[in-house]
């Protein structure tokens, strides 16, 4: 099969309209006309024809007219509780194919709550929590300060700053009020992990036992994981926290926190980590791509802190592209890597 009319769907910052009393990080998620232009660049180089949609209100009818073969889908989506669901429901509902994760993971890979019963359930590390929807509910008995508070429906780092570090019931009750003042949504309150900060990305998908396995590019599980990325956040302007503010100086070498890729780790926390991060992903069912992060306890032990099934590929500053950078893989192979396994999903390679 030849080259594809490949629509990018994104939602971009300048395009979005934020309220009156929004805050500061309110666009954290969105993507620039750089993160957009780089993808249609990779995709050209990959012999296809892309071609840009927004992902606003006009998007149903814009996609119906412009009838693509398929979508590679980075939209953030603009309201509510499963906004990163929205695209996805809409393709599904008119058949067009599109990269990375369906309805429900996109929707739960957004509710961090949500996504740790799952892996509490499999029986993946990921610390102890409660969800305040109110501000006066009784802290749960297995909890015990510190705790890590944030919001629970938002990603980059959004809502989290020097006072989500929490050591008592009058820090506590402050921080979950403003979490639910600022981002109209319930705050997530965890046990505070103490140790170094890692992120995993990966490609792929599980392969079946009846599946011919992939090129050398794949593991026999079906991934290509990539260098683990360790996060130093006592370096730069923020420290303390990897937030939305933090990852804004990824270009500036003086304020930027550290990116260390490949951490110098031991082996056997690289596997373990390699592990989790394929484990997490499949039990929401992600696909084609993704990012999973880790903290480690006291003892050094890691636990899964959240995923991202629409990682952040900006060809310059995202965590997945540096990554990616580190394992040798140029960002045009990873970018098409991405579409491939979806176009293999949908039977779309063959001829």
């Amino acid at each position: 099969m030849g080259g594809l009319r490949v629509a990018v769907v994104s939602n971009r910052k300048h395009q979005v309209r934020t309220g009156p009393g929004a805050p500061p990080d309110a666009l954290a998620e969105y993507d620039s006309d750089v993160t957009v232009e780089g993808l249609q660049e990779a995709l050209r180089a990959g012999g296809h024809t892309p071609f840009f949609l927004e992902a606003d209100e006009s998007f149903y009818d814009a996609v119906r007219e412009a009838r693509p073969d398929i979508c590679f889908n980075i939209a953030e989506g603009l309201r509510g509780d499963s906004r990163e669901s929205h695209i996805p429901a809409i393709l599904e509902l008119l058949g067009i194919p599109y990269t990375g994760a369906r309805v429900l993971a996109n929707a739960l890979a957004l509710d961090k709550a949500a996504a740790k019963m799952i892996w509490r359930e499999n029986g993946l590390p990921t610390a102890p929590f409660q969800v305040f929807r109110q501000v006066q509910t009784p802290l749960a008995a297995d909890l015990t300060f510190p705790l890590f508070v944030k919001p629970v429906h938002e990603g980059s780092g959004m809502g989290i700053n020097a006072r989500s570090v929490v050591h008592d019931e009058a820090e506590l009750r402050a921080q979950v009020a403003w979490v639910i003042a600022t981002y109209h949504q319930p705050a997530l309150a965890e046990a505070y992990l103490p140790g170094r900060e890692f992120t995993v990305g990966l490609v792929g998908n599980t392969r079946r036992p009846d599946e011919a396995p992939r090129s050398a590019f794949y593991n026999a599980r079906g991934f290509h994981l990539f260098p683990v990325l360790e996060l130093d956040t006592q370096r730069g302007a923020v420290k303390g926290v990897y937030n939305a503010e933090a990852k804004s100086y990824a270009l500036d070498d003086v304020n930027a926190p550290g990116y260390l890729c490949p951490a110098d780790i031991p082996d056997a926390l690289r596997e373990t980590l390699f592990e989790l991060t394929m484990a997490a992903f499949e039990a929401l069912d992600g696909l084609d791509l993704g990012r999973v992060d880790f903290r480690l306890d006291a003892q050094g032990q890691p636990h899964i802190v959240e995923i991202n099934l629409l990682p952040g590929l900006n060809p310059l500053v995202s965590d997945m592209v540096i990554v990616s950078r580190a394992g040798n893989v140029p960002y045009e192979q990873l970018i098409n890597a991405v579409l491939d396994l979806a176009r293999e999903r949908y039977g779309m390679m063959e001829g």
